[in-house]
């Protein structure tokens, strides 16, 4: 996320970290290559002037030109701005005082409108609610088709009428969810290639029929720039209230995150990391400030490791390490675990010091985690249980069933027995207690 961006930040405030005291002339160096590299990424020149105009006035006061640590006081200034530009505080769905909540989601052709509804859906699910999803893109072909799989894939019901008038069906649907208990309308309307008379009035007619809470503009994060316009736009005739940002995992450079909230007003609500229906988070603009200087994103971090693992394993899994009776097996269900919170890239991203540059210089390989799947599944449950009695044949025949090599068995093997002394030492090493007995 915003690789380019975070290593022109980082080399803009290196230039304040080798000196031991600053002037005013350095500051307005480091500031002019600050400026660059949010130019690069594609932010608005106004947000980019301003922006820099406001940490140049900070960065030139006493607090920092007679600072022991000037360096540090620039990169706090740096950071608390830009929190402030992108909203200050992570904006909250808003929920109607009288169900249901009807959210009005609106975007352009391929900004993944359609998926990003059922991604919304399903965090909801999570949360306790009971979304109904509709269907009123009725121009691209299989777009119907297309809310009833992803709407299917998070086990939600999605209200469809064909071919027929959009505003009529969007109003049967909040009718529908009155009458059936639903407390969330999640109404996926039709998209353009670009913004269009008819679009704006068919978008105006749906929003004076069902009055929503929320009329939420996803924007594809990766147009840079142009998401801004097109959230410009949107909101001049709409009134949106709140931005979703998608494509978040590729190669975005970071200008629609910078910009929207100061151009329109209207915070991002929410950001698309994935491909997968679960890759839907809510935006917290002190979270993304700390990944573009580099800092890291511990919070998202542990979130995403409290989703994924629940109270009771992770005891169970302590319990394991403190007895050492943790097996293959285990060791096979935490690597799931880590698959299901996203790639492994993503994750040692939000990791504090981890810079651009050293992921890509770690080379990690998805794949690899699908081949120590593929070999602990060869393994017999003995096998598993009980490593030690792996002999030569017994790895080939592993290797040959997993399509895998004798040598990558040995150094899954070996990891698996690091980890194990790592735990060990980690809960302060014990007497082995032998308590796993068997059952063939």
């Amino acid at each position: 996320m915003f690789q380019s961006l975070v290593e022109k930040m980082a080399e803009a405030l290196k230039k304040f970290k080798n000196k031991g005291k600053l002037t005013e002339a350095d500051v307005k160096a480091g500031m002019r290559e600050i400026k660059l590299a949010l130019l690069e990424a594609d932010v608005n020149f106004k947000v980019v002037k301003d922006f820099v105009a406001k940490v140049s006035q900070r960065a030139v006061g006493n607090e920092v030109l007679e600072s022991l640590l000037p360096a540090q006081q620039i990169v706090k200034i740096v950071n608390e701005e830009l929190i402030a530009l992108m909203g200050g505080t992570a904006a909250k769905l808003e929920v109607a005082s009288r169900p249901p909540t009807v959210i009005l989601m609106c975007g352009l052709q391929g900004s993944g409108k359609t998926t990003h509804c059922a991604k919304l859906a399903g965090r909801l699910k999570k949360q306790g609610k009971n979304p109904l999803l509709v269907a009123c893109d009725i121009y691209r072909p299989a777009a119907i088709k297309q809310l009833q799989v992803v709407g299917g894939q998070v086990n939600c019901e999605v209200y469809e009428k064909g071919t027929a008038n959009p505003v009529n069906t969007a109003a049967e649907a909040v009718k529908h969810a009155v009458k059936y208990g639903f407390d969330t309308v999640i109404i996926d309307t039709a998209g353009r290639l670009h913004i269009d008379e008819a679009l704006m009035a068919e978008l105006k007619n749906i929003k004076s029929k069902v009055n929503p809470t929320e009329i939420l503009l996803v924007v594809d994060a990766m147009t840079g720039q142009d998401a801004v316009n097109v959230a410009q736009a949107f909101n001049d005739l709409l009134d949106i209230t709140g931005v979703m940002l998608t494509k978040m995992d590729g190669d975005t450079r970071g200008g629609a995150a910078l910009s929207v909230k100061y151009i329109t007003g209207k915070p991002i609500k929410f950001i698309g990391t994935g491909e997968k229906l679960d890759a839907i988070e809510t935006f917290h603009p002190d979270r993304m400030a700390s990944r573009i200087l580099g800092m890291g994103d511990v919070l998202s971090l542990i979130e995403k490791a409290e989703q994924t693992y629940d109270d009771k394993k992770a005891a169970e899994l302590e319990k394991k390490f403190r007895e050492q009776t943790f097996t293959l097996n285990d060791y096979l269900d935490q690597f799931k675990q880590i698959r299901n919170m996203g790639s492994m890239e993503s994750l040692l991203g939000m990791m504090p010091g981890m810079k651009p540059g050293q992921l890509k210089d770690a080379k990690i390989d998805e794949k690899q985690l699908g081949r120590t799947e593929a070999i602990i599944l060869s393994m017999t449950m003995r096998e598993r249980v009980r490593p030690d009695i792996l002999n030569s044949s017994r790895k080939r025949r592993i290797a040959a069933g997993s399509g895998t090599t004798v040598e990558e068995i040995n150094r899954l093997l070996k990891q698996y027995e690091q980890t194990k002394q790592l735990m060990k030492q980690f809960m302060g090493g014990g007497k082995k207690k032998n308590k796993f007995k068997l059952p063939f």
